[in-house]
């Protein structure tokens, strides 16, 4: 995994935590470290957020800098924008991402274009937390994965964890960005554990992924919660097949060095990433891959995703419709 820390620290120590407590560390991490970083959004205060990531934040830091907004995306994704503008760091929550929608005006036009427009007189440090994927059943209006809409996006960087390790690290440096950075983080890893560095300075800079697994045989680029997917498969298929599992994390800008390493070494790729197949995050690696190691490839690049359909309330589509291990093991068995 990438990391940056402070000169001097000595030996990484880490302890073992959920994505959930990682993610709730880098925030009264940088709360303490910044009077200008505050969180806003609905329900982060008293309720803890509606995952309960924020927890007891408002109690450590007060309302001033953990503030409860009205159910109103647009009113209070403006009111961050001018927030930045003038000098501060806000963390924005949007409850789901399937509610960008409503305040996509203040996303589009004004956060992603505002230091253009000013010809780079103005900064504008502007995170974005929103949860996105399937999995719990709460029907399409909640469980859409769009973080491709935003990797599309001019002026805004986007990243989506895979780890607890990365979901603190990648945090901390969005809040630290003099732009705006969209964390997409997938509702059904909030409870996945893993070793979190638990230096103050820990970060991982944005635009790098992280090979977690090294292997001969296939690359399997995954994102979020199809890359413990991926890992658990690595482990299963040991002996007969060799996995390179790399995370991306980072969406915008994208890692195309890591990339094309690894299939420069295993001469085959797999994408697996929890979004539609059509025009997105696949897309954009494969032909990243494409222009830069296409002599390299032994094979089809293969892709795992979820249809172009939305996510269905029943629990028997909604497990059709989303992918898994089997999924990936099925599309490296195309490859190999």
């Amino acid at each position: 995994m990438s990391t940056e820390s402070a000169p001097g620290t000595g030996p990484e120590q880490t302890k073992e935590m959920t994505v959930r407590e990682a993610i709730r560390l880098a925030l009264r991490e940088e709360l303490q470290n910044d009077p200008d970083v505050f969180l806003m959004g609905e329900d982060v205060g008293r309720f803890g957020g509606v995952f309960e990531v924020t927890g007891d934040l408002v109690d450590e830091f007060g309302e001033d800098r953990v503030r409860d907004t009205p159910i109103s995306e647009a009113g209070f994704m403006g009111a961050a924008v001018g927030a930045a503008a003038t000098g501060t760091r806000p963390v924005v929550e949007i409850m789901f991402a399937d509610f960008i929608g409503v305040c996509s005006e203040q996303i589009l036009n004004q956060m992603a274009k505002n230091r253009y427009m000013f010809g780079g007189k103005t900064e504008m440090p502007v995170t974005v937390r929103t949860t996105e994927g399937g999995g719990m059943g709460a029907a399409s209006q909640h469980s859409g994965t769009l973080h491709t809409w935003f990797a599309h996006l001019p002026g805004v960087m986007a990243v989506a964890p895979g780890s607890p390790a990365g979901a603190k690290g990648l945090l901390k440096s969005a809040i630290r960005s003099n732009d705006p950075v969209i964390v997409f983080e997938n509702k059904m890893m909030y409870e996945q554990r893993g070793e979190v560095p638990v230096d103050e300075n820990f970060t991982i800079p944005l635009g790098t992924a992280s090979v977690e697994r090294e292997g001969e045989d296939v690359t399997v680029v995954a994102t979020q919660r199809m890359v413990k997917e991926s890992l658990d498969l690595a482990e299963e298929l040991d002996g007969e097949t060799d996995m390179e599992v790399i995370d991306l994390q980072s969406l915008y800008p994208l890692d195309t060095d890591t990339l094309v390493q690894s299939v420069k070494k295993t001469g085959r790729l797999v994408i697996a990433d929890e979004s539609p197949l059509s025009y997105g995050t696949h897309a954009e690696v494969a032909t990243r891959v494409m222009e830069n190691a296409f002599y390299s490839l032994d094979a089809p690049i293969q892709r795992v995703g979820v249809a172009d359909v939305h996510i269905p309330f029943s629990p028997a589509l909604e497990e059709e419709v989303l992918p898994s291990a089997s999924d990936v093991e099925a599309a490296i068995n195309r490859v190999v």
